[in-house]
């Protein structure tokens, strides 16, 4: 994918630092030619995932993007649906493309996409319906995840250079504050219906989480200091208020009054937004933000919750037998859900990245190997580039993965892949 630009030049050019490239992989195990801690190997991979995406994806008959497409091949089993995410989630993988300085066609597919977000999902009132049939709304709920989401777009095509992207990063934050956001709580709630009113009493932190995500990136787009004050403080009250009230990691499931809901879906433990139990794959995503933000603004709790959050997910969803992540553990740590997805893989590898940087300790050096190396076994579809989304406890490719969700464009190991590329050029906290 070539060098990469501005800031981030030095980790394209430079060999990793020499806190993280002690006892690399065998690139036999991974590659015939590189190494996944080379940035070299780790630009080829994301172009490999884009490739695979592009120029499939993209919709010339509604506008857009096609998210339905067939793990194992690529066909398109459903053309017409819109999910808001997965608009949003292109948008943000095609402007990585170009912030990497991948194929020319990046930025022009990336501003394809803001366009749709702008002239199809989003409404007058500024809000973005959950789901289009082509260009008509089908769902028309309001969701602070997808919100979250499309603010995460905005300001990662606005960094890089998406031309409309950069002047509706403030609108799409503001639009969070005044409809999502709950100052005697200081976090947001997640589903309103398309006039804003609330249609639930169910709070979660998945949103919250990636409101996160989407200020931090908010605010490293445009510098702007409220973006990261608003980061902070859903950090502080999930990952450590609440924490700390309960079994000292996030929970999933809240009431309105952000009081643990210890049985919610209890009764659906595979629930795909909201299953019942811990997710390992969010407790690596936090520990991948918190230290993300300790370089922005340091405090001394976050490295400690994030190696807190990080060892749960190892020792609690790490299959020792067959390797991989399991879907959700049990307040015991045992496991509930034994299924494999593959983003908590990306989460973890990302994970283990910053954290060997920040603390030089080998250990999350070797999980890094180790999250690599059964992703390439398993998950990786090496003819086309692609990562599989779910497999069996056995590593089998699962029966269903052409049917779930509407939201697969892989963003979470392009994404997670930039985050390591960043980490190989500072100290991990950027």
């Amino acid at each position: 994918m070539g060098r990469l630009r501005g800031t981030h030049a030095a980790a394209a050019s430079a060999a990793p630092p020499a806190s993280f490239n002690c006892r690399p992989v065998d690139a036999s195990s991974v590659s015939d030619h590189s190494t996944v801690r080379d940035p070299k190997w780790l630009h080829q991979h994301v172009r490999g995932i884009l490739n695979f995406y592009y120029p499939t994806c993209v919709d010339h008959r509604f506008g857009g993007y096609v998210p339905q497409m067939s793990d194992r091949d690529g066909h398109v089993y459903d053309g017409l649906h819109k999910s808001v995410v997965a608009t949003a989630r292109f948008v943000y993988n095609f402007s990585v493309g170009e912030l990497l300085d991948g194929p020319d066609w990046c930025r022009s597919v990336a501003h394809h996409g803001v366009d749709f977000l702008l002239d199809a999902h989003r409404r007058a009132d500024g809000g973005y319906p959950w789901l289009l049939a082509g260009r008509e709304v089908e769902d028309s709920a309001r969701t602070c995840y997808a919100h979250a989401f499309v603010l995460l777009a905005f300001a990662t095509a606005a960094k890089a250079g998406v031309p409309r992207a950069r002047d509706h990063v403030a609108e799409t934050a503001d639009c969070i504050d005044e409809r999502f956001w709950e100052s005697d709580h200081g976090l947001c709630r997640g589903k309103l219906d398309a006039d804003w009113h609330p249609t639930e009493r169910y709070r979660g932190q998945n949103a919250n989480m990636h409101v996160c995500e989407a200020m931090l990136a908010a605010h490293e787009a445009t510098g702007e200091e409220r973006y990261l004050d608003r980061a902070a403080t859903i950090a502080e009250r999930l990952a450590r208020d609440l924490a700390d009230a309960g079994d000292g990691l996030v929970w999933e499931h809240y009431t309105a009054d952000w009081e643990f809901d210890w049985e919610y879906n209890r009764d659906q433990p595979e629930h795909l937004f909201r299953p019942w139990g811990y997710q390992p794959g969010h407790l690596l995503e936090w520990a991948k933000l918190l230290v993300r933000l300790d370089g922005h603004r340091e405090r001394g709790w976050h490295l400690d919750r994030a190696r807190r959050f990080f060892d749960a997910a190892v020792e609690q969803g790490w299959d020792a037998d067959g390797g991989g992540f399991v879907y959700t553990v049990d307040r015991e740590g045992d496991p509930v859900v034994e299924d494999k997805y593959y983003w908590p893989l990306a989460e973890g590898f990302a994970a283990a990245a910053r954290l060997a940087a920040v603390t030089d300790e080998d250990r999350y050096r070797e999980w890094y190997d180790r999250i690599w190396a059964y992703a390439w076994e398993h998950v990786i579809n090496r003819r086309y580039g692609n990562w599989y989304g779910r497999l069996t406890p056995d590593n089998r490719l699962h029966d269903g993965i052409d049917a779930t969700p509407k939201v697969k464009t892989d963003y979470h190991p392009v994404g997670c892949c930039y985050d390591v590329l960043r980490t190989l050029g500072g100290d991990g906290r950027s």
